[in-house]
């Protein structure tokens, strides 16, 4: 099932012992403690510990992150604060290759394989091979919301028993900025599991929800009807593309990461042709800085090899750039990262405890390291603020809000 984690990669004994003494080099410069093998641990911080050399440098020395990722997968290292080791690399990861290395980026690091391009057909395979994995697989570690993105909290630190309540808050604000209330018209792109379709219909709107995802679309449903709100919300499996109508609001969360660059000028034109005159866009997406952005545009990355295929996230001033090339304009933007940082850590803690569980379903070893390795570095991310998430208040160019009088 995992063949390139089965056995390290081809690759020569000197290209081997080179990356061995870059990765030295590189920790030694860091806050992290080292121990390679059986010897000593060295330097301080949180404890990077290489259980298996050989195949640890030689998986890096040939695949870079996309073989360091492998090797967690294949228990070739260990770390007692996952999260605390990759935050020190995420925080650092420009220090990690020299310079002159770095400037060759192109001739080392993979390019992202065309059968991932977003395309119409390509957008479904990519959705179907993580998001419907299993309801009950997300179950197992989301809150009662079944939300799977972040969460907004009122206080820190977070606890399980207040985060069905996050999300909730999370999703309306996201309501209140787009100004839905009863008879709204309202479009959201990337269905989710419903909670979002649930509570705007709660306030009396009407809304078309469209999702790719055959399995979230089957338990939203569901949902919707539990809620008592089948009447007021119809949920399509269909591409965004193919959105046809005019809203008082479009909704969208943590979708656009999915979208891929080449795409974007399509999904903020159906932004703006889907809006009605004095409509309301409201958005939630994950950021990076745009450097990074660029840098890792056409690169085949683990998470992308392994978790959201196709997927790329985008900067704030790719955002600006594209949703002003279609006509809109940022009206709010607000961030608050160290609340997804939270919010992972509650769902890789929950996924950790429910690991029989997890395995129950028939999901194998491998497959929950490469989960755990995924949730941690996603937090990694946030808590070293190389990733943010912010949402985004969009209106059409001729339109003026009483918001952003206020602004």
């Amino acid at each position: 099932m995992w063949p390139d984690v089965a056995r390290p990669p081809r690759g020569s004994r000197a290209r081997t012992r080179i990356t061995e003494i870059l990765l030295r080099r590189a920790f030694a410069r860091l806050p992290l403690r080292l121990r390679v093998g059986e010897e000593h641990a060295t330097g301080y911080g949180p404890l990077l510990r290489i259980r298996e050399p050989e195949a640890f440098h030689r998986r890096i020395g040939v695949g870079g992150l996309i073989g360091f990722g492998e090797s967690y997968m294949a228990g070739e290292w260990e770390a007692d604060d996952l999260v605390g080791v990759l935050t020190v690399l995420a925080a650092h990861v420009d220090e990690l290759v020299p310079e002159p290395l770095r400037r060759l980026r192109g001739l080392w690091v993979r390019r992202r394989p065309d059968e991932q391009r977003n395309t119409v057909s390509g957008a479904r395979d990519n959705i179907r091979r993580h998001y419907d994995l299993s309801n009950d697989l997300f179950a197992l570690f989301l809150d009662g919301t079944m939300s799977y993105s972040s969460a907004l909290f009122s206080a820190f630190p977070a606890t399980p028993r207040t985060f069905a309540a996050a999300q909730r808050r999370k999703v309306d604000r996201l309501l209140d900025l787009a100004d839905i209330g009863p008879g709204s018209r309202v479009l959201e792109i990337g269905t989710g599991w419903g909670e979002l379709a649930v509570r705007a219909a709660a306030r009396g709107a009407h809304v078309l929800s469209v999702t790719l995802s055959a399995e979230q679309r089957s338990l939203a449903l569901e949902r919707v009807r539990q809620a008592g709100v089948a009447d007021r919300v119809r949920i399509d499996l269909s591409d965004y593309r193919q959105v046809s109508g005019s809203y008082d609001a479009v909704v969208s969360v943590e979708m656009i990461e999915a979208v891929g660059a080449d795409y974007w000028p399509v999904y903020f034109d159906t932004l703006r042709r889907s809006l009605a005159p004095g409509g309301r866009i409201a958005l939630q997406a994950i950021t990076m800085p745009h450097e990074r952005m660029l840098a890792t545009a056409e690169s085949h990355t683990w998470i992308s090899k392994y978790v959201f295929p196709g997927g790329l996230i985008p900067s704030r001033e790719a955002l600006a750039r594209e949703s002003a090339r279609a006509g809109l304009r940022i009206v709010a933007d607000d961030g608050y990262g160290e609340h997804y940082a939270e919010t992972l850590r509650l769902w890789r803690e929950r996924f950790l405890d429910r690991a029989d569980d997890v395995g129950a379903l028939g999901f194998d070893h491998t497959f929950r390291r490469m989960w755990e390795f995924y949730l941690a570095y996603s937090e990694a991310g946030f808590r070293s603020r190389y990733l943010d998430v912010r949402q985004l208040l969009l209106t059409a160019d001729d339109t003026t809000t009483g918001q952003e009088k206020a602004l």
